[in-house]
């Protein structure tokens, strides 16, 4: 992950959330009142979020001690500690929510994602994530798909090309567009077509398609079309796919399956914060 992106990106999330101040922190503690509180996991799955932690109450004071029990990746059960944070009162307050936000969207998209993987035991495919990613927090989906176990599809419209139906339909084949992007592009960057029916995959395999898209075939379809492909030629599965199909997609032999629902509607994974109170004996929960 990018740190110097992410603290550009915490910038941002916190501004947005205290603006000028936070209210009800700051007009109820002092500066130098000290408090702590632990982040526990409500349910089971993946955690995924330890340099949002880090990085998001350090941004808001260097001097916050924050302990981390689970590390990104880890099996998380439902009571777990997750972390534990200590330092000044309004400053915790202050990044609780944000924090809780992005690690709770991102522990979802890592569960998920596990989930995706083990449908694929015993077979050769792999799982991708999409574009399909909420605005300003894709390299944020992308970690967490990575930390449950996928594969990152490209990044965004500028790391590989993609020719759908559109771009295919304003060429006027797909050997035109093909040919057009191929004359205009270095050796490093891919060509992948989405195809639909048997006669684009022979033109697409003729263009000389680097990657071929099955756009919402069935596993029957495209275990039938398969021998059609070269081997240099990657093969991937897109469109209709979900957990209780998945494993069907798996077993046709396609190499790659990319699912939009990685990310795009992902369920925040229940984390919640428990106050520790300063007693004669130090912090004890609340």
């Amino acid at each position: 992950m990018n740190i110097i992106k992410l603290e550009e990106m915490l910038k941002q999330f916190f501004n947005e959330d205290i603006g000028d101040g936070d209210l009800s922190s700051e007009l109820i503690f002092s500066p130098t009142q000290q408090g702590a509180f632990s982040f526990y996991a409500k349910e089971d799955g993946i955690f995924c979020g330890g340099p949002i932690i880090e990085q998001g109450f350090r941004l808001l004071d260097a001097s916050i001690v924050i302990t981390l029990h689970k590390r990104d990746g880890e099996a998380v059960k439902n009571g777990d500690l997750i972390a534990h944070i200590q330092g000044s009162l309004q400053k915790l307050l202050m990044g609780e929510r944000v924090i809780l936000n992005l690690i709770q969207r991102m522990s979802a998209i890592a569960t998920v994602t596990q989930r995706a993987v083990n449908e694929t035991v015993g077979t050769d495919a792999k799982i991708l994530d999409t574009r399909k990613t909420i605005p300003g927090l894709r390299m944020l989906d992308k970690y967490a798909v990575r930390i449950g176990g996928g594969y990152n599809h490209r990044n965004g419209l500028y790391d590989a090309i993609m020719l759908k139906d559109n771009h295919i339909a304003f060429a006027g084949s797909i050997t035109k567009a093909v040919q057009s992007a191929r004359t205009k592009i270095g050796h490093t960057v891919k060509i992948e077509v989405e195809i639909e029916t048997k006669t684009q995959l022979d033109e697409a395999v003729a263009a000389g398609a680097d990657i071929i898209m099955f756009d919402n075939r069935t596993p029957a379809e495209i275990q039938q079309w398969l021998p059609s492909i070269p081997r240099h030629i990657a093969t991937e599965a897109s469109g209709g796919i979900t957990l209780e199909n998945l494993k069907a997609y798996a077993q046709s032999g396609v190499q790659w399956i990319s699912l939009g629902a990685l990310t795009h509607s992902v369920k925040a994974f229940d984390i919640s914060a428990l106050v520790h109170l300063k007693g004669e004996n130090g912090f004890v929960n609340r």
